[in-house]
């Protein structure tokens, strides 16, 4: 099943593209002071490897932007600088060759400075995020709607843009971040009906987890499955690889990217289960996330819905009175205590793995595998 994507305008950072049904993107944020390159570096390389496509990087003062010339060239990702109240940094992050600019109304006022940000980044062909915050809007537009609502937060969007627009800088993509979810998804929803633009998704401050996780899934996925959304960022009181593998693993989940790791379908499990299905579900996604396999794994506890989803599976056990019938690929290959489940699977996973790749399975002890 597939759901139609609103259609925006393309834009690309660091050849990455955003818009347009390109695939929608995971973005993240450095943790560590930027000036300390090497930290810096390491978490890009942490962050991409967890699942980012763009990682943006705070730059708030000189030593700052000095570091980004040295990031931006080791770095295996697009960088995005994200700076505040100083258009000056602005400037320099773009001499320092980042792919990209985020800037947010409220706290560069000057339009003129904007303007000047604008034509620096059209000439070299640099894209800018307008970042509209709750948090940060302008005070005039906070005291015309007498707070963040969702109308205030996509007027100051708009404005943003027209002054980048007039000065040249058509490449734009846009947030309108709101920690109260359902204040989120209006205002993206009524920005998504006035602009064509690229639009990035999150819940701002969500929190740490699991509470912020449950936001920024509520408020990002709901406007996903609406077309709505082009890139995202889970905003999470945590460390920024958390953000990383949750944004892609909801992407995978919504068949909006590719699957590049363990699917553990597994029953809560109830009074019927014969089997404790919640210590070997736990330990099957365990073992398998350290294989690192890309399969989908059903770990079932009863008759019900076990066959079923096992069947549908990669690999799947649809477990009894203490014992389970194992499927490969659809199909009951033998039946296996439930003290041998998890290593079952573990095999076959395995098994199914290396024949994908055209090469003999690994099984400890060194002689074939054996059913």
């Amino acid at each position: 099943m597939t759901f139609s994507r609103r259609r925006t305008r393309r834009i690309s950072l660091g050849g990455v593209p955003v818009g347009d049904g390109a695939p929608v993107t995971v973005q993240s944020m450095t943790t560590t002071r930027t000036s300390d390159v090497e930290a810096t570096v390491a978490q890009v390389y942490a962050l991409r490897s967890a699942g980012a496509d763009i990682v943006r990087v705070t730059c708030n003062d000189a030593p700052a932007a000095a570091a980004l010339i040295e990031i931006v060239s080791r770095s295996p990702v697009p960088i995005v600088a994200d700076v505040h109240f100083q258009h000056r940094l602005a400037l320099a992050a773009l001499e320092a060759g980042v792919a990209g600019l985020r800037l947010n109304p409220g706290n560069i006022r000057n339009a003129e400075h904007i303007r000047r940000v604008a034509a620096a980044a059209a000439a070299r062909g640099v894209p800018i995020r307008v970042g509209v915050n709750a948090g940060s809007l302008e005070p005039d537009l906070l005291a015309r709607y007498g707070g963040p609502v969702p109308e205030a937060l996509v007027e100051s969007a708009l404005h943003e843009v027209r002054l980048l627009e007039e000065a040249g800088c058509q490449n734009v993509k846009i947030s309108v971040k709101h920690s109260h979810v359902p204040s989120m998804v209006a205002a993206y929803r009524l920005l998504a009906e006035r602009t064509d633009h690229p639009l990035h998704l999150g819940v701002t401050e969500a929190g740490p987890p699991p509470s912020g996780l449950i936001k920024s899934v509520a408020g990002v996925a709901a406007l996903l499955l609406e077309g709505i959304g082009d890139t995202i960022r889970f905003s999470l009181t945590a460390d920024p690889v958390e953000e990383a593998e949750a944004g892609r693993r909801l992407l995978e989940v919504l068949g909006l990217r590719e699957r590049r790791g363990l699917d553990l379908i597994a029953c809560p499990s109830c009074g019927r289960a014969e089997v404790d299905v919640i210590a070997v579900a736990r330990e099957v996604e365990r073992r398998l996330q350290a294989e690192g396999l890309n399969l989908q794994v059903a770990v079932m506890g009863c008759v019900v819905n076990g066959p079923g989803e096992a069947r549908q599976a990669d690999l799947g056990i649809a477990a009894g009175k203490g014992k389970g019938h194992l499927f490969v690929e659809g199909k009951v290959v033998r039946v296996v205590p439930e003290a041998e489940m998890v290593e079952a699977l573990v095999e076959e996973g395995r098994r199914l793995t290396a024949a994908s790749r055209g090469e003999a399975p690994s099984v400890p002890g060194g002689g074939p595998p054996g059913r």
